[in-house]
């Protein structure tokens, strides 16, 4: 059976337009969309439309951004809406039981992890943070447990030792919106088979906190590394530096041969963890838990990114400078 279904699309940031424009691009009708109210953003805190509205009313798609599903004036206008199916991708909040039983066929989700691994609202960021190998997407029925439907299909994507969450995040978004049709297409065709999840091999993936930015030096290398790539492009990972906050953009585990003097490690032994150990053009060596790790881009707060070498030039930046946890206290 091959036939356009009519679908309501809840969806909110840039991760869900891809799966948007994928539905939009399709032989299937999208009725309506849901997304979160809009909000300010930004240094200026202007009130700005999320990604998924700005493509909705650019194709003319009626918007819903109701502060409560379960109001009954929401879900009378879900109905009318009268859709076969709900796709959901990050739309920021979990759906009620009146919201699951509307559409004839249910809703699938677009979720960005292996399921089990990672169930939440910041799996792409708790992957890189882990120092997962691996990640990818997978399509599951949704169900009132959170992310603990039966899995339709999967696809991998491998993490390499340098990207960042928002690297991993874009090819997920154009994965999975691929692997959504396919998924569409079973179901219209009667073929779709989703398999139970092993609830015993779960991992929870909790939405993000300013907080956890912060680095502490005493860890280890690699687990500063996977912090930094992980909360790229936010909340972003930051030091303190004479009072002021540092924000570090990228880092690198392995010095290349030669880049910094031998001379000028010869504290290294001695130097307490964020502790600059070495200064070249294009790195500074910090004193970790358990070694060295490059800092390689930086930004001010307040200021644009820029090289280490940039930012060397503007500071009295030696060996011996410390990285502190905190903020001076005055």
């Amino acid at each position: 059976m091959d036939r356009a279904l009519r679908v309501v699309f809840f969806g909110t940031p840039q991760f869900a337009v891809p799966s948007l424009r994928a539905l939009l691009t399709s032989s299937h009708i999208v009725a309506g969309v849901f997304t979160q109210p809009d909000k300010p953003r930004g240094r200026g805190q202007r009130v700005t439309e999320s990604p998924v509205k700005q493509l909705a009313r650019e194709h003319g798609i009626p918007v819903l951004q109701p502060d409560r599903l379960k109001d009954e004036a929401t879900l009378a206008a879900l109905r009318a809406l009268a859709p076969d199916l709900g796709v959901v991708a990050a739309y920021g909040r979990i759906l009620p039981a009146a919201v699951l039983a509307t559409p004839p066929l249910g809703l699938v989700n677009v979720h960005a992890s292996l399921l089990p691994r990672h169930r939440g609202a910041a799996p792409v960021h708790r992957a890189v943070m882990a120092g997962d190998l691996e990640t990818g997407i997978s399509i599951m029925r949704v169900v009132q447990a959170l992310d603990a439907g039966p899995v339709y299909r999967t696809a991998t994507r491998l993490i390499g030792p340098d990207d960042t969450s928002a690297e991993v995040e874009e090819d997920l978004a154009r994965i999975g919106a691929e692997l959504l049709l396919e998924v569409i297409a079973d179901i219209v065709s009667g073929l779709a088979a989703p398999a139970p999840q092993d609830d015993h091999a779960s991992t929870y993936a909790p939405r993000l906190q300013k907080e956890e930015g912060a680095i502490d030096w005493s860890a280890s290398s690699s687990v500063i590394h996977n912090q930094v790539r992980g909360l790229h492009p936010w909340p972003l990972a930051w030091t303190w530096l004479a009072g002021h906050r540092l924000i570090i953009l990228t880092t690198r585990l392995d010095s290349p041969a030669g880049a910094i003097e031998r001379e000028s490690l010869a504290g290294f032994n001695t130097a307490a963890p964020g502790t600059i150990v070495g200064i070249s053009r294009d790195a500074l060596s910090v004193r970790t838990g358990d070694g060295v790790l490059d800092v390689v881009l930086v930004r001010p707060e307040g200021r644009r990114a820029m090289s280490v070498g940039d930012f060397a030039a503007g500071h009295p930046l030696t060996v011996g400078t410390r990285f502190d946890d905190q903020p001076a206290v005055t």
